[in-house]
């Protein structure tokens, strides 16, 4: 990957349109005049290069080794698998040139042989923009070098364990595809370090096993936490009838399901750990209406609620994580939003304040228990006094962008709106970290949001967020205001509901003819021609306007709607020809694709034939060479169909080529 995945960037990508290879831009240059356009084998020459920013992304897997102090490793949703041995002050990419795949999932060092390292692929914190993943990885030289064992259509994997005795049995808690049903889902073993697996366990094409626990007392002992979830563009359902907690006295040759003081009926989410210490100690948390954390100290054969609070146990789709501590048997770690410890058997907790928000994923050393190493939201960082002091997320590149921009001045800045995070600006010539340069600024907006940057002062800058909020930010003056198109507030209620429907990336452009016009989508295309202090509908819905898929999101028990991530029926994609004012391209997410040339007094149903049902329209990319020629690039990976699909029209949309 060379480190492609998470990098604000490149010199490479800059000089050539977003969506259209240098091939592409042969082909044209071919039909108008070849020499009007350089050689692309020009572009060979070009390296890439990192600019920052060194500031983590999401890590949904942590992992450490015991013998080895300063030694950790963190697996992140976009940038592959990192490794320190200078406990957390810098981290190396270990997974580069190995893994096609940056989304980690599970990270499990052998206890028997440190040299051995398994490593899940595909992220189970489900949100929308996870990759799917593409099985197993193993090491047998520390991470020195890495060869796939398998297992590459169990999509999402939660948790890898290995016998404490024998690097060479090892069992993976498969969840599967994020996006659609697949048989591949289960709990699988193997007893020869990869080379072979038997899948154990198996509830349904729906239902995987997001969480696996091991006795380390008596490893014949596990827990399966099974999770039946659906992920659409339109909706997140996390729970069903098939949840549960499995328990296999010999090595996972046979399975039982754990009911007895557990939640009755439908369950959603659920982890699950056993104690070093006492293989009768289980703890496990548990999405239901009466659910919250449970304990067990008849090895499982019972379990009583011990805490229900909602600081400890919010939204369970996105965490749900739970973790003995090797040391104690009544202390317990929680992993939601916040991240608590208990002290006392599971029923009080208090919080432990880490770098970010969003807890994922823990590892503490079971020779020295105040040594820890956390994954949220922000990367992983290193505890050696019990989280009283963490070490510093401003020294890991793995953070995830979906779209950059670049502003026209010398040397240029880049833009991008991080995942969990905030946007950010950073210079084309620095690579340094967010402590050491001032010159590294977030510019208003938020995660996921689109940027644009005024054409005539690189110091005014629009940005987007969930919500429809759009922000206008003065660098000069250290100042940003709020200038959304209607004060509405999303959280907690559906799409159909709200009066403007916008999508996370709901998209912001600049008029390439007049800097004063200011555009910004929902389900409509509006229009602001003074800085965003009042704003103009200019076009009707452009969408399918389904009412079917604009239902709250989440259930059958936790409602979660945040702002816009499952908005669906919005416009996904803006562009205004170079050739002419006022001629406006819309995509949409639902699949349809509109054209106004009259500056959206009236407007064209132009859908190429063969638009896939329910594609989004990720990208349109209009030539800058030849008026009417249009590229529509369509993403269906939500709806688990990894095809490309690619349009071309030379006329308007009147035809289009796939």
């Amino acid at each position: 990957m060379r480190r492609l995945v998470c990098i604000l960037l490149l010199a490479a990508l800059v000089l050539l349109p977003a969506g259209v290879s240098a091939a592409a831009i042969q082909d044209e240059a071919k039909e108008k005049n070849e020499n009007e356009i350089v050689d692309p084998a020009a572009f060979q020459a070009l390296e890439y290069r990192l600019i920052g920013p060194w500031r983590g992304g999401r890590c949904a897997a942590v992992a450490g080794v015991p013998g080895e102090l300063f030694t950790f490793y963190m697996g992140t949703s976009g940038g592959g698998v990192w490794k320190t041995t200078d406990a957390g002050l810098t981290w190396n990419c270990i997974s580069d040139d190995y893994f096609e795949c940056g989304s980690i999932g599970a990270i499990a060092v052998a206890e028997s042989d440190p040299n051995v390292i398994y490593v899940g692929t595909g992220e189970t914190n489900l949100r929308g923009d996870v990759q799917t993943g593409v099985g197993v990885y193993k090491s047998v030289d520390a991470g020195a070098t890495w060869k796939h064992v398998g297992l590459r259509e169990t999509g999402q994997i939660g948790k890898i364990r290995v016998h404490p005795d024998n690097s060479d049995l090892v069992y993976v808690a498969a969840l599967g595809h994020a996006f659609g049903p697949n048989e591949e889902r289960g709990v699988y073993r193997s007893a020869d370090g990869g080379e072979s697996w038997e899948k154990v366990f198996y509830k349904s094409e729906t239902a995987g096993v997001v969480d696996i626990a091991m006795a380390r007392k008596n490893p014949r002992v596990l827990y399966a936490a099974v999770w039946q979830v659906v992920r659409q563009p339109w909706i997140l359902e996390s729970g069903g009838p098939e949840c549960g907690l499995y328990r296999s006295l010999d090595g996972g040759d046979t399975w039982e399901e754990v009911t007895s003081g557990l939640p009755e009926g439908v369950k959603g989410k659920i982890g699950v750990d056993v104690s070093p210490l006492d293989a009768n100690r289980v703890w496990t948390y548990v999405e239901a209406e009466d659910g919250g954390i449970f304990r067990s100290d008849d090895g499982g054969k019972s379990f009583r609620l011990v805490n229900k609070e909602r600081t400890v146990m919010n939204r369970p789709f996105y965490y749900a994580h739970i973790v003995a501590d090797p040391a104690n048997v009544n202390t317990v770690y929680a992993m939601a939003g916040g991240f608590h410890r208990s002290i006392d058997g599971g029923v009080k907790w208090q919080p432990i304040r880490g770098p970010h928000g969003d807890y994922h994923a823990l590892w503490i050393n079971p020779e020295r228990p105040e040594v820890m190493i956390n994954g949220n939201d922000g990367g992983a960082c290193v505890t050696f006094n019990g989280g009283k002091s963490w070490t510093t997320i401003m020294n890991q590149p793995t953070a995830e962008f979906y779209r950059v921009a670049v502003d026209n001045r010398v040397d240029y800045r880049v833009y991008g709106a991080q995942q969990d995070n905030s946007t950010i600006s950073v210079s084309s010539q620095r690579a340094y970290s967010l402590d050491d340069v001032p010159d590294i600024y977030a510019v208003g907006g938020g995660e996921q949001g689109h940027i644009v940057v005024d054409p005539r002062n690189p110091d005014i800058v629009y940005a987007g967020n969930y919500d429809g909020n759009i922000t206008r930010y003065d660098h000069e003056l250290g100042f940003e205001r709020t200038i959304e198109v209607y004060p509405q507030l999303t959280v907690g209620w559906p799409a159909e509901a709200q009066k403007y429907r916008f999508q996370m990336n709901a998209p912001i452009r600049i008029s390439p003819h007049d800097p004063n016009i200011l555009y910004h989508c929902s389900q409509h295309v509006h229009k602001s021609t003074d800085e965003g202090h009042s704003w103009e509908v200019i076009s009707p819905d452009l969408t399918l306007n389904d009412k079917s898929k604009q239902k709250p999101t989440g259930g059958p028990i936790t409602k979660d709607h945040a702002g816009g991530p499952e908005n669906f029926c919005t416009i996904f994609a803006l562009e205004e020809s170079p050739h002419a004012a006022g001629e406006l391209w819309v995509g949409t997410d639902d699949g349809l694709v509109h054209i106004s040339r009259d500056g959206g007094a009236t407007w064209a149903n132009i859908t190429p034939p063969g638009m896939p049902e329910w594609g989004t329209v990720n990208t349109i990319e209009l030539s800058p060479h030849a008026a009417g020629k249009a590229y529509v690039v369509v993403q269906r990976y939500r709806l688990d169909d990894f095809k490309p699909y690619v349009f071309v029209t030379t006329d308007y949309g009147k035809s289009w080529k796939q």
